[in-house]
């Protein structure tokens, strides 16, 4: 099984990356503004280069990359990318796009994106992917993600895909591909970084008016020193706090022991604003 791959930017330098560094910075850390710029960017780009060419007729079904609880910034560039492509689709005669998940079960707290190729794999081999695979017969799938660097993500998904049997036509896009293999995969870190440097630099993102929880900043939240984690929560509102609690919660962060004294201070929080109220 050879799916068809498509990257919109194609990284082999690290002076030009085709796009903002500081913007995909942000997107990373839950800018749903970059979310929607990237995402219909991505559709455009498919739609211009395969699809215009390639017309498929069968039921898409979009994937966005694997989950647990908590989405991936890719996942709020997922719901652009298929408002997107829906447009093209009715107005060329097609079917409005379906979507379904990748369910994941993670079972490492590190950050992916300082690792080496072999890091990687070694470290991604360890989690279970599911899927529906009744729901996907007959259909087309688009399994999308942010960024492209050693192909671990892509290798798991195939090997999925072979496990459960599937035999649909498939189509690996990404936003950005590292296509250069002699600048090292902690590129990625430079990239997901380059506009975060403490938990401070996200409060801009946070109080934009275009927020959205992912994976990535509920981690880069717990993972903070606990100094600085109390300042950023004094000037969190309520229901921040009360979201971020219950996300952590939901993808098993506090059986973390790296998350565990700051879960705590959360759940502190919480118990003595709620004693306040009452």
């Amino acid at each position: 099984m050879i799916p068809y791959s498509y990257s919109l930017h194609k990284i082999d330098n690290t002076a030009n990356f085709g796009f903002s560094a500081d913007e995909y910075s942000r997107f990373k850390f839950g800018d749903d503004l970059v979310a929607r710029s990237f995402g219909k960017d991505l559709a455009d780009g498919f739609i211009r280069y395969y699809l215009a060419d390639n017309v498929i007729t069968d039921q898409i079904v979009v994937i966005s990359s694997p989950y647990s609880f908590i989405p991936t910034a890719t996942f709020a560039m997922k719901n652009y990318f298929v408002c997107q492509l829906n447009r093209w689709l009715v107005e060329n005669g097609g079917l409005a796009v379906q979507e379904t998940k990748v369910h994941r079960t993670i079972t490492y707290k590190e950050d992916y994106g300082e690792l080496s190729a072999e890091e990687r794999l070694s470290l991604i081999g360890n989690d279970s992917f599911h899927i529906d695979k009744d729901f996907l017969v007959g259909k087309t799938l688009l399994f999308l993600d942010d960024i492209k660097i050693t192909g671990s993500h892509e290798r798991m998904i195939l090997k999925m895909a072979k496990e459960y049997g599937l035999k649909n036509e498939m189509h690996m896009l990404y936003f950005a591909e590292l296509v250069n293999k002699n600048i090292h995969p902690n590129v990625e870190n430079f990239l997901n970084y380059h506009q975060i440097k403490s938990i401070f630099d996200l409060e801009e993102i946070i109080d934009s008016g275009n927020f959205r929880f992912n994976t990535r900043i509920v981690k880069y939240i717990l993972n903070t020193t606990s100094s600085s984690f109390n300042l950023f929560l004094e000037r969190r509102s309520t229901d921040f706090i009360n979201q971020l609690y219950d996300l952590s919660l939901g993808n098993n962060y506090h059986t973390i022991e790296a998350y565990s004294k700051n879960l705590h201070l959360i759940k502190d929080y919480i118990k003595n604003n709620n004693y306040k109220l009452i």
